[in-house]
């Protein structure tokens, strides 16, 4: 990047969010601080570390990315269902447009050291070939970050209900978001379908915005906000897991 840090973005990159430490956007310099500890990691051992990054929208994590010390020795990819205009296309190792639900048949399995699907999953109708698509296409000692919104219970219940009902009801009617998870039946559900073995969560953002929003210009702030998040990520409105596939695990 020839300017960085970039005034009114977020973490310097993000154009999106003005304030500075955006705790709406933390998630991303979380993602993108871990990724580049682990290319460090890599070096150390003479590879690059490679990364898909599971419907990357526009490209936000790319730009996060870009500016961290071991960029250099990242392989970036990423995949979409519908082209959103990618920010800095020359990132991008290998591009796929293609469904998740639909398993990604292209993209080769046990390929990637580590993949990211960040609120991604709460889009989607079916979510069994999503999460098994996610693992097969892990290397085996490699780990996924994945993100979704979360409420606490019994909220999700209700809305999940409320959505069948509606779809009955009105089949016209759109929605953006098709599941709602709670922080414990999201877990479950990825035990479920993978095996992957949990490592850490994080949550991002138990109360943001409005009046509080100008705080997040002081880096104190969203430190604060980030132990939040570790203590305490089920009560947050965003949560990531860390998971990792056994080495023993490799795909058919």
């Amino acid at each position: 990047m020839n300017e960085y840090p970039k005034p009114r973005h977020a973490f310097g990159v993000d154009p999106r969010r003005p304030e500075f430490y955006s705790l709406r956007q933390a998630r991303y310099e979380a993602m993108a601080q871990d990724i580049s500890q682990w290319a460090e990691q890599a070096a150390r051992s003479g590879r690059k570390l490679s990364v898909l990054d599971v419907g990357c929208s526009n490209g936000t994590l790319g730009r996060y990315l870009e500016v961290k010390p071991n960029f250099e020795n990242i392989v970036l990819s990423g995949t979409e269902f519908v082209d959103r205009g990618l920010y800095k296309p020359e990132l991008y190792h290998e591009f796929f447009m293609g469904d998740l639900t639909a398993g990604h048949p292209e993209i080769r399995s046990d390929a990637y050291d580590v993949v990211v699907c960040e609120q991604v999953l709460e889009h989607l109708g079916q979510l069994d070939v999503a999460m098994a698509t996610l693992e097969r296409v892990l290397k085996p000692g490699g780990r996924l970050i994945v993100g979704v919104p979360i409420f606490l219970p019994p909220f999700p219940f209700f809305r999940n209900c409320l959505l069948k009902v509606t779809k009955r009801l009105k089949p016209e009617k759109t929605w953006s978001h098709l599941q709602t998870f709670s922080y414990w039946s999201f877990l479950a559900r990825m035990r479920a379908v993978t095996r992957l073995r949990l490592v850490r969560t994080r949550g991002f953002r138990i109360v943001s915005g409005g009046v509080l929003r100008r705080l997040e210009n002081h880096r104190w702030w969203w430190a604060f906000n980030c132990t939040l998040g570790r203590l305490l990520p089920a009560a947050c409105i965003e949560f990531q897991a860390i998971m990792e596939k056994p080495e023993a695990v490799v795909a058919r």
